[in-house]
């Protein structure tokens, strides 16, 4: 299968973002720090990564919290995912949160967020009157578990 190619800029010295495993969807991304960063409990941070990308028009990168710092640290990703459009060419800032009750640090080259790359479709509008009608119809939240 052919990957499309990334442009990438690394201003930080550490490796690239990297898929973990053979299977991995997401590839893991660092902190980009000169000193540890502190986070109170519910504190918000803007975790720099040093890292830059050019996404070809047609792609997004979502930004995904890592299961292993969510359960282990209690920090997480605030708008999972987060999306990068294919114009952004600024640095990747990873949002995160501390859910835990505890102090927790982060360090330069931790790994903090993972980077999933997709095709999307842009869309037009066609403004209707109505809607074809479906099996479903306007069934909500929790409907498609009902016998």
């Amino acid at each position: 299968m052919n990957s499309p190619g990334i442009k990438v800029i690394n201003q930080s010295k550490n490796e690239l973002p990297a898929f973990e495993t053979s299977g991995s969807a997401g590839l893991d991304i660092r902190a980009h720090l000169i000193e540890d960063m502190h986070l109170a409990p519910m504190q918000r941070v803007l975790v720099p990564t040093g890292i830059f990308l050019e996404i070809p028009e047609g792609m997004e990168c979502q930004v995904r919290p890592r299961s292993g710092l969510s359960i282990k640290k209690g920090l997480t990703v605030i708008n999972a995912p987060g999306t990068i459009d294919s114009d952004y060419r600024g640095e990747v800032m990873v949002p995160l949160i501390n859910l835990s009750s505890d102090h927790q640090i982060i360090s330069n080259g931790e790994r903090i967020a993972q980077l999933v790359f997709a095709r999307y479709e842009t869309i037009h509008w066609i403004p209707s009157k109505a809607l074809s009608p479906s099996s479903r119809g306007e069934k909500g939240f929790g409907s498609t578990g009902e016998q």
